[in-house]
């Protein structure tokens, strides 16, 4: 049996390491960590460049090797809502309303909301943070017609607000994805734009069954993933 090479044994030890800091703290220098493990420099690099390409550490010129914060795993599933489940998971999150509009229904919008004739929507544009980090964009979408169970949101969790309206949403289909953020997104999300975001297309039913609400949201991937789950013993 080959032995591993030494570089991919340190990187093994340093990912062990890890746990040991916190998100923005810094790694001792190169130079240090090679006397640690009793390696030369070129061999502590390589081993760096894993942790690196996995996403784990991030080397800043002039100020070492940065810890980044490791990607959320959250659970998505037909009656999941971000603030509650992130709030059971011992995260604060919030959604602060940017924005609301009426406009004309793009095709899509129209077969899956069942819109009538020429029938617009109405579209509210939330930035949810992450223990204070923005960390997603949302778009939500009604037929105009629900104006009266949408029009008092304010901000804070849509799935939340419409509940209390007595309209809980169950989510029907999402459609994952990802690609570069716009330069607004980008500035919106406080990250570069050479790092991607996923893209999440969701359709939701109202208590009738009936489609009530597409979502399109756009959230930093290295913050964020999504575990899919199935099955009805999740639905409430």
């Amino acid at each position: 049996m080959s032995r591993q090479p030494r570089y991919q044994q340190v990187a093994q030890a340093l990912r062990e390491r890890l746990s040991d800091y916190q998100a923005g703290d810094y790694l001792p220098s190169e130079a240090v960590l090679a006397e640690s493990f009793a390696v030369n420099r070129h061999t502590l690099r390589r081993a760096v460049d894993e942790l690196i390409a996995e996403g784990r550490v991030l080397r800043r010129k002039g100020r070492g090797t940065c810890v980044l914060p490791q990607p959320i795993v959250y659970p998505l599933h037909a009656s999941s809502a971000y603030s509650s489940t992130l709030g059971e998971m011992g995260f604060h999150s919030r959604a602060v309303l940017l924005a609301k509009r009426e406009r004309p229904a793009q095709p899509d919008e129209a077969r899956d909301l069942h819109l009538k004739d020429e029938e617009p929507v109405l579209e509210f544009e939330t930035l949810r943070y992450l223990e204070e980090q923005p960390i997603s964009v949302i778009k939500h979408c009604f037929a105009s017609r629900n104006h009266a169970l949408v029009q008092s949101y304010t901000g804070g969790s849509m799935r939340e607000h419409l509940a209390q309206q007595g309209v809980p949403l169950k989510r029907m289909a999402t459609l994952i994805g990802a690609r570069s953020p716009s330069s607004r997104t980008a500035l919106q999300l406080m990250m570069p734009r050479h790092t991607p975001v996923l893209s999440i297309r969701t359709l939701s039913s109202g208590p009738d069954g009936a489609p009530f609400e597409i979502s399109r949201s756009l959230t930093r991937a290295d913050r964020f993933k999504y575990h899919v789950i199935s099955g009805e013993h999740h639905d409430e």
